[in-house]
Order: structure tokens, then C-alpha cells, then sequence
């Protein structure tokens, strides 16, 4: 696995051992970015990964333009990996690892986007849109997601067996 582009473009980026974690490829990677960097919304933002396994979501958010990210896993291997990831690639400063349950702290995270890529067999996808505070989330499924009624799905195509969903908040008040 490699950073796809931005100030990282081309850096290796290692995966944790085994078969628990199953990292977002290269090209799923490059399709978000470049849906979202059209935009110009990475410049400056804060970032969640969530889920966030090897890092490499929230790292290629850092290369493009992200200010700071905050990943959160609870798997100590994987957590391992994405530990040498942003120390190899010098974003410690720019970043914060989080060794916890998602559903636990989604809540009180204050950030302009946030990514999650769970497992496959994630079903609570409601309950974590109600609890994340930001107004754009991305995420990573095995099939399409269906959101609640304060969200509204802006964006959502399939890339092999991974089907990506972008979504923007329709309700202005996010949780407190």
C-alpha cells in the first residue's frame, strides 16, 4: 500500500498482520480524494478516521491537505501498524490515536469530516451517524447504507466489493 498523492504521494504505508483488519485499496482511496478534492474541503480540515485500521484513509487525508486527524482503533495490532505508519511518515504532531470501541467516542469528536470503514458485517450504521458531530461523512461498506433522516446521501458507487457513501448533514443542530 502506498499514499496515493499530496505531499505523501508515493510513501509506503505498512498493514497491520493478519486477516481482522482489511485495508481501504489505493484505488477506493484515490476515488474519495478525488471527489472530495474538487471541492477543496480537505484544506485546512479536521479529520476522524474511524475504524481507522492501518491509517491510511486519515493519512491520505494529512497528504491532501487535511491540518490534523484524529484515528480511532481498538485493535492492538492494527494499532500497531498505523503507530509506524505516522511515525515513518513524520505526522505524529498532526495526529492523534485514539485505543478505543468507535461507538464509545464517536460522540465527542468535533471535526469537519469523518471517514469510517468498519467491517463488512457492520450493521449500526444509524446509530454511529447519530452520534458522529460532523456536517460530511464517508463510508465504507459491503453494500450500499442507508442513513436517518438528518443526513442525506450525496454520493454513493460501488468499487468492487466496497460500495462508497458519501453523506451531508440536512439537519443544521448536529448532536452535543
Amino acid at each position: 500500500m502506498r499514499v496515493v498523492a499530496g505531499e505523501l504521494g508515493g510513501r509506503k504505508i505498512v498493514a497491520p498482520e493478519g486477516t481482522e483488519t482489511r485495508p481501504t485499496t489505493d484505488r477506493v482511496r484515490e476515488a474519495i480524494f478525488n471527489s472530495l478534492g474538487s471541492s477543496g474541503i480537505l484544506d485546512g480540515a479536521l479529520v476522524v478516521d474511524l475504524f481507522a485500521g492501518s491509517g491510511a484513509v486519515g493519512i491520505e487525508a494529512l497528504s491532501r491537505g487535511a491540518e490534523r486527524c484524529v484515528f480511532v482503533e481498538r485493535d492492538r495490532n492494527a494499532r500497531y501498524a498505523l503507530e509506524d505508519n505516522l511515525e515513518a511518515l513524520d505526522l505524529n504532531d498532526r495526529s492523534k490515536v485514539i485505543s478505543s470501541d468507535v461507538m464509545a467516542v464517536a460522540s465527542s469528536l468535533d471535526c469537519d469530516i469523518v471517514f469510517a470503514d468498519p467491517p463488512y458485517d457492520f450493521d449500526a450504521w444509524d446509530r454511529l451517524l447519530g452520534l458522529v458531530r460532523a456536517d460530511l461523512f464517508v463510508g465504507e461498506s459491503g453494500r450500499p447504507i442507508t442513513c436517518p433522516a438528518e443526513w442525506a446521501i450525496t454520493r454513493q458507487k460501488k468499487y468492487g466489493r466496497t460500495v462508497v457513501t458519501f453523506l451531508e448533514r440536512s439537519d443544521p443542530n448536529p448532536p452535543q
